[in-house]
Order: structure tokens, then sequence, then C-alpha cells
């Protein structure tokens, strides 16, 4: 229940204006063939930055060279500023007692901003459980 509280505001004040920022960066990289792999990595986080609260971010063992280069590449072309558009929501949540939570789970996305290759999403219910590497599975 406060997940869902937490998540209504966050999408208002802070997750459907990031989200844009993702969509407009994955719109880019379909625009630039090469780059299709980042704007699909972009909707992802998209998605998770509409709602985050009862979801988190876990690294993939089996990721390789081949997303470290991605990422720098990310970093370069768009991890920056949406990171910086992150860090300053999250300063500027963290100004009222309220918006603090938000402010710390805003900065708690900004390393998956800087490096979104070779991590997935998954969700922290206590009713799923992470089994090899195909993701949750419900009890």
């Amino acid at each position: 229940m406060l997940n869902a509280i937490l998540n209504l505001i966050w999408l208002v004040l802070e997750g459907i204006w990031m989200a844009i920022g993702y969509v407009l960066a994955g719109l880019v990289c379909f625009i630039l063939i090469i780059t299709i792999p980042f704007g699909i990595a972009a909707f992802r986080i998209a998605g998770y930055v509409l709602w985050p609260f009862g979801r988190t971010i876990e690294r993939r063992q089996e990721a390789g060279v081949g997303s470290a280069i991605g990422n720098v590449l990310w970093i370069l072309l768009f991890g920056w500023w949406l990171a910086l558009g992150h860090l300053i929501a999250g300063v500027v949540l963290c100004v009222t007692i309220i918006g603090i939570p938000l402010g710390i789970a805003s900065f708690k996305i900004i390393p998956v901003t800087l490096v979104p290759l070779g991590v997935r999403i998954i969700p922290t219910s206590p009713g799923y459980a992470q089994t090899g590497t195909d993701g949750p599975y419900r009890y």
C-alpha cells in the first residue's frame, strides 16, 4: 500500500517528466539504427522510472564486454544529462520532509541511468524468487 502511494506521488512530481526524457532518448536511439539496444534500454528504464517503488535493479552476471563498451557510449550520448536530471530532481525533492524518500529514490536511479546495459529490473516483493538467469518467478 505504501509503495502505491509513493509511486503515485513520484509519478506526478518526477516520474512522468523523467520518463519523457528516457522516451525521447530512446526514440533518438531508434532513429540511429546502430544504437537500437540503447533505445530498448531507455524504454525499459522509462517504465522503471514511472513506477520505481516495489522494484529494484540487479546486475546481470552474464553481461560482458559489449555491455561495458555500450555503457560508455550511453554515458557520453544520453546518460550524463539523464543522471543530471535525477540529481537536480532529487535535491529539489529533498527540500521537504515528505519529499525525502522520493529524493533518495531519485538518487538510487542514477547508477542505472549511467549504466543501463547489463542490468535487469526485478520486483522486491517477498512473493518473488530469483532463479537462474530467466528472471523472477512467483512461488
